[in-house]
């Protein structure tokens, strides 16, 4: 689909990248490039505004000029594919997990499911790397984005509203980047748009729990200048879209920080429920379709996608994102079981399945409309990781519309990435409640609107009060949110991500699973940039 938003992506790539060489990027993972530009060339006009905004959006969608062409990405040393935000993102989240493991052999991908990754490990840094390069963006439109250098370079009165408007998003995205640094690698270097971008200094650490509080407060400070809900363009920050963040940032404080903030989690999420701007999906299947853009509403039009990652077959080519997703999750040989044109690809990347764990997860899959698994040609049990036949595939993205036309291209994913949905609202604020930080009569009712429209509409999946228990909630998150990249940290808040209590196959390399050290909670910083940068200093257990 065509997302006005990213159509000047491949402009502000090239003309952002003169702004982004990071203080502490390392010899492999240089960022890239050397165009002769300077700031007032680039912000000389609110055009230029926009393309640098826009190339802030797409740093999460695609890896530079040209995503299918190796030699032209953001960053330099790694797979442009291997190295996109969402696929390195969602690998981190879930192929450490009960609901990921993949084939393949590239370096340091079997890590991830093993949980032995180290310091060195390519695909650990591209992460971090990818992660620190959004970030720089960020900072470099916002350093040029004062209302003092907008004054200086003559725009006019209503650019200047505009670009305050732009300087709201893209202190969100920052926030939300921030989050996943947190998230993954805990204390980790630091710089707003105040820090000289390429300068000689390297960037200050800031533990876990300072990081913590800035986002909150950045997201907390943006309000105000952020769009009503569902009122920004497809695809752009709104005011829900930072409250969506401040919740899930509440529903793990006691993990950021050691202290639990439930009810201010419970406060943010039931604010994008009452702002009553979306809905349920009519179809859960809608959802991760190629025009889940218009197609994932309820009946009367309003959106459940409250903040998507937006990829496009013809504007977004990436071998990662959607593409990845889709591609990966289907045999790489064509038979009877395995058709990639019902998946609207031309063919299979042979990469991406489950454990049993998630299967098992659904009490009754024929009923269930989100628990659907390509078991034909599979076996339920992995006695290898490393061929694709073991082990369900869930049937999740499609590059196919929700009414079975293929999308633009066979290649690249027409199917957006639902960083935030209204599902999830609901069951950040059932978990919040259950655990003191709000009404529990009313997060049944929300648990169950969820299952409703799972039961396709119907009262078969209803719960009772004392069915609602923290367990159930962890697997109903499962059951709603497989695959769309929270099951990691899930897991950690519950203390069952590292610990013996929960249990998958190959969890730590092991075929019946075993614990691991509590340090792999978090990823290690990268050995490469504690070499170039002597502010840093490697988490616990590396």
């Amino acid at each position: 689909m065509n997302r006005i938003i990213l159509k000047s992506a491949t402009l502000a790539g090239l003309s952002a990248a003169t702004l982004v060489v990071a203080p502490s990027c390392t010899k492999d993972l240089d960022r890239t490039p050397t165009y002769d530009l300077t700031a007032d060339a680039v912000y000389k006009n609110f055009a230029g505004y926009q393309a640098v905004a826009a190339k802030a959006y797409s740093g999460f969608a695609v890896t530079g000029p040209n995503g299918a062409d190796a030699a032209t990405g953001d960053i330099l040393g790694i797979d442009q594919g291997t190295s996109d935000y969402i696929r390195q993102f969602w690998s981190a989240e879930e192929l450490t997990t009960d609901e990921g493991v993949i084939a393949w052999n590239d370096p340091g991908v079997q890590d991830f499911h093993n949980m032995n990754w180290t310091s060195n490990g390519v695909l650990i840094q591209g992460l971090y790397s990818r992660i620190l390069y959004e970030i720089t963006v960020c900072n470099g439109f916002l350093a040029e984005a004062t209302d003092a250098k907008l004054a200086s370079r003559g725009l006019s009165g209503a650019e200047q509203t505009n670009v305050k408007a732009l300087r709201a998003e893209v202190r969100f995205l920052r926030a939300l980047a921030y989050y996943h640094a947190m998230d993954l690698y805990g204390n980790v270097p630091f710089a707003t748009e105040t820090d000289q971008i390429g300068g000689t200094t390297p960037p200050k650490q800031i533990k876990r729990a300072d990081l913590y509080a800035y986002i909150e407060s950045e997201l907390k400070a943006i309000d105000t200048d952020l769009v009503a809900p569902a009122q920004n363009q497809y695809g752009r920050a709104d005011k829900a879209a930072a409250w969506m963040l401040l919740a899930r940032l509440y529903l793990n404080a006691q993990t950021y920080t050691g202290t639990a903030h439930y009810t201010e989690c419970a406060t943010y999420a039931k604010k994008v429920i009452d702002s009553n701007a979306f809905g349920l999906s009519a179809k859960y299947t809608n959802l991760f379709r190629a025009d889940n853009n218009t197609k994932a509403v309820d009946a009367t039009g309003k959106p459940e996608i409250i903040f998507p990652i937006v990829f496009d077959g013809k504007v977004t080519q990436t071998y990662g994102g959607t593409t990845f997703l889709t591609h990966a999750a289907v045999s790489g040989t064509s038979d009877a079981n395995w058709n990639p044109a019902k998946y609207g690809i031309n063919g299979g990347w042979g990469g991406i399945r489950t454990t049993k764990n998630l299967f098992q997860q659904f009490a009754d899959t024929a009923a269930d409309s989100r628990g659907k698994f390509q078991a034909a040609g599979q076996t339920l049990e992995i006695t290898s990781q490393t061929d694709f036949k073991y082990g369900y595939v869930p049937i999740k993205f499609k590059n196919v519309t929700s009414t079975g036309v293929a999308g633009t291209d066979p290649t690249f994913v027409d199917t957006d990435f639902p960083i935030f949905r209204l599902a999830d609202a609901y069951l950040m604020y059932a978990e919040a409640a259950v655990r003191g930080g709000g009404d529990t009569g009313l997060a049944l009712t929300y648990v169950n609107i969820v299952r409703r429209r799972a039961f396709n509409n119907t009262a078969a999946g209803n719960i009772t009060a004392a069915q609602l228990t923290t367990d159930f909630l962890l697997s109903e998150r499962s059951r709603e949110l497989f695959w769309e990249a929270t099951r990691r940290t899930d897991l950690i808040r519950y203390n069952r991500f590292t610990t013996a209590t929960y249990l998958w196959p190959w969890k730590g390399g092991v075929a019946a699973g075993t614990s691991v050290p509590d340090y792999r909670n978090l990823f290690p910083l990268p050995s490469s940039d504690l070499s170039v940068n002597p502010n840093l200093v490697q988490n616990t257990g590396y």
